[in-house]
């Protein structure tokens, strides 16, 4: 099921796809394709990005003064369900949908000139610093310290699970600048560059093979006054109009449809040790795939209706909570059955067909380098961005009121 749309925005969904039909070469979508990660690689993200930086389109969500489109809740929807389906290169979402619109919102307007067009460009490449080893859904446990000294906070501990820190020249973190009173209310929040001495990023290499994650340890770095966004101790305020961002409304039906036509691809693809293919002759496959479909239709529903409430000027609450976890089980769903589908080809390493300009051949099919790996790296899909536990206790005060 479609969207009914007005013209205007009928005609802006064919604009998008008419400029994706053009800069989504058959060279950008392979190598997107062969994407396991949450994100492109920093090269391909960095390439796409610069396309849609030409275009005027790099961030959707941003207001025209600051180089953005000015486009509405709808238009974004739009172009991101459009993306979906392209199948587009993942952008980071670090700096343009998470720390752009809180410069806007918290920033100096010395901040501000400095650090918004960097962004939109793409000179800044972006991290996030919030988890700590004994800080993930807990973030006001955090211990990573800032002490001021003049016009430096000297900053000592170490964040984990930073996503992408090894491409990053920027990061935004969160810092303890005192112990006084609630947790929430010693917190601060800065910015500082990755080539800081003192700074140093460590790689984790996730089960399913990707260097996607870090950890970065802080040995007495010094981060100027200047660099902090809001008021001293006040980080936690900053940090909660940041997650409104990353927890908003979007298009993950799409892409996760785009996902099952892989599935159904593969099933079709595949022997079922029956004589025939796997779709044709494994009936409850076919059912639990059906059964997804009808889950995903759900979320697609759940999805327009939150666009056009947005549009409409009405907040969403706590329906972005619903989303989130909609999206990241059914993520995983789709990983699951599309490792089945495969059968022994899912059982070899294939990290080295995968990531931008591999150059090692599948072993077996194309379709059978990435569904392993998805699947691996999908298992964080209900931790990241907000845990599977989080979402619920959030659904329960605000929806239950317990």
């Amino acid at each position: 099921m479609d969207m009914v749309l007005a013209d205007a925005d009928e005609a802006f969904r064919q604009e998008v796809r008419a400029f994706l039909a053009e800069k989504l070469t058959p060279q950008l979508r392979a190598a997107a394709e062969r994407q396991a990660g949450v994100f492109a690689d920093g090269e391909l993200s960095r390439i796409w990005h610069r396309i849609l930086y030409e275009q005027g389109w790099v961030a959707p969500a941003w207001p025209k003064e600051y180089g953005g489109p000015g486009w509405g809740p709808l238009q974004r929807f739009i172009f991101d369900d459009e993306c979906n389906r392209a199948g587009t290169p993942q952008i980071p979402v670090m700096g343009l949908q998470m720390c752009g619109p809180v410069i806007m919102h918290y920033g100096s307007e010395a901040q501000k000139a400095f650090f918004l067009p960097r962004l939109l460009s793409g000179e800044h490449y972006w991290c996030q610093g919030y988890s700590e080893p004994q800080s993930g859904s807990d973030l006001a446990s955090l211990q990573c310290r800032a002490v001021r000294e003049g016009d430096d906070y000297v900053v000592n501990g170490s964040k984990i699970w930073t996503t992408h820190a090894q491409y990053a020249n920027w990061m935004f973190l969160l810092v303890r600048t005192s112990t006084e009173g609630k947790p929430q209310a010693g917190i601060s929040f800065l910015l500082t560059p990755m080539d800081v001495p003192g700074l140093s990023v460590a790689p984790i290499i996730s089960i399913s093979g990707e260097h996607e994650v870090n950890q970065v340890f802080f040995d007495n770095v010094r981060i100027p006054v200047a660099n902090r966004l809001g008021e001293e101790n006040a980080g936690w305020t900053v940090a909660k109009h940041l997650l409104e961002f990353e927890r908003g409304a979007g298009a993950g039906s799409s892409r996760i449809r785009k996902m099952i036509g892989q599935v159904l691809a593969i099933a079709r693809g595949e022997a079922s040790g029956q004589g025939g293919n796997l779709w044709d002759d494994d009936a409850d496959f076919r059912g639990r795939l059906a059964a997804l479909e009808i889950e995903v239709a759900g979320l697609a529903y759940a999805e327009r209706n939150a666009a056009e409430a947005l549009s409409a000027g009405r907040g969403i609450g706590p329906t972005a909570s619903v989303l989130k976890l909609q999206v990241s089980t059914l993520q995983q769903k789709v990983t699951e059955l599309a490792v089945e589908a495969l059968g022994h080809y899912a059982l070899p390493d294939q990290r080295g067909a995968l990531g931008y300009g591999a150059n090692a051949a599948p072993i077996g099919p194309d379709h059978a380098a990435t569904p392993t790996a998805r699947y691996l790296n999908y298992r964080a899909a209900t931790i990241y961005g907000g845990s599977y536990e989080v979402q619920h206790n959030i659904l329960a005060r605000l929806v239950l009121g317990l």
